[in-house]
């Protein structure tokens, strides 16, 4: 079965506000594979400023299409996300990282992607990775890059996930057919960036999210008269119950409201940013807003973030 998912748009506020496409969590589905969040923003002539913030149990996966940021996090890091490089960060029980345009009128175009740690990793140390993903040229002059796990007969990606997984961005010209062969016990999801592309005959448009299910083998991939380019989420179910509040994923209410006082309280569990530098105006880091009324409840796969009882 499949579920197409129209993306909604979300401001991110701060400095020259900025407003991205999201699909995942979604009102219809919070997972594909252990992928529990998306955003797709650009292209803009914007800057992205996001001050310090924290983030538990999960990694995030920064993908750009065009622009560059700056990666600052508590582990020391300092990295540019560039197109072509991925760079995954986890947080395991605890991390913060800040994120900045270097050219605040370069054209910023990308994806924002999270990945939910099942237990046995959630609480794994603080890590990072960057990996220049290799350009693999495909039939009808499509070409293929892998960001994270494997995309059968095309490649593979060295970066550490801890469940099974596949990233890839698809960059597809006009009047493109090709086939792809994919991990049938996995699900996919088709996030379209440009154009409109048929998945097997299935019309998706631009900032579109396609969900299938696990089965298929294969995949068939059409452009009209405008090339497109496809990101490829996939992976196995991730079953777990988990709670998804502001950037903390953990399992239960009380262990988040624990992470949002932690943070609020400058709690060596997140560690600290160093050389940051605040916009005019802006902040040194960013608070844990406050927690809505009512216990959080857990996500489940095909419904949005955790709601409150």
């Amino acid at each position: 079965m499949s579920q197409l998912i129209a993306p909604r748009s979300v401001p991110l506020g701060g400095y020259r506000s900025m407003t991205v496409r999201r699909t995942l969590p979604s009102k219809g589905r919070a997972f594909i594979g252990a992928w529990c969040f998306a955003d797709h923003y650009g292209p803009e002539r914007t800057a992205m400023d996001v001050a310090p913030h924290p983030h538990t149990g999960l990694q995030t996966v920064s993908w750009l299409f065009s622009g560059e940021i700056e990666h600052r996090d508590a582990l020391g890091t300092v990295a540019k996300v560039r197109p072509g490089e991925v760079n995954l960060m986890t947080a395991g029980s605890g991390i913060c990282h800040s994120e900045v345009s270097t050219d605040p009128d370069a054209l910023l175009h990308g994806v924002q992607l999270w990945v939910a740690l099942p237990e046995s990793a959630r609480h794994r140390p603080r890590a990072f990775q960057n990996h220049a993903c290799e350009r693999v040229d495909l039939d009808s002059g499509a070409a293929a890059r892998v960001l994270t796990g494997t995309l059968p007969g095309v490649g593979s990606s060295p970066v550490t996930t801890w469940s099974p997984l596949l990233g890839a961005e698809l960059d597809l010209p006009s009047h493109c057919a090709i086939r792809l062969d994919l991990e049938p016990e996995f699900e996919h999801g088709f996030l379209v960036d440009g154009g409109t592309v048929e998945v097997d005959h299935e019309p998706v448009g631009h900032g579109q999210l396609l969900h299938r299910d696990a089965g298929p083998s294969t995949v068939s991939l059409r452009t009209g008269d405008q090339p497109a380019r496809v990101m490829l989420l996939g992976g196995v179910p991730f079953e777990e119950e988990v709670i998804m509040w502001w950037n903390f994923l953990g399992r239960s209410h009380d262990e988040i409201e624990q992470f949002a006082r932690e943070w609020n309280e400058g709690s060596e569990r997140f560690g600290a940013v160093e050389g940051y530098r605040p916009h005019p105006g802006g902040t040194a880091r960013i608070p844990a807003p406050a927690m809505p009324p009512g216990r959080l409840l857990p996500t489940v796969r095909r419904g949005r973030r955790s709601s409150v009882e």
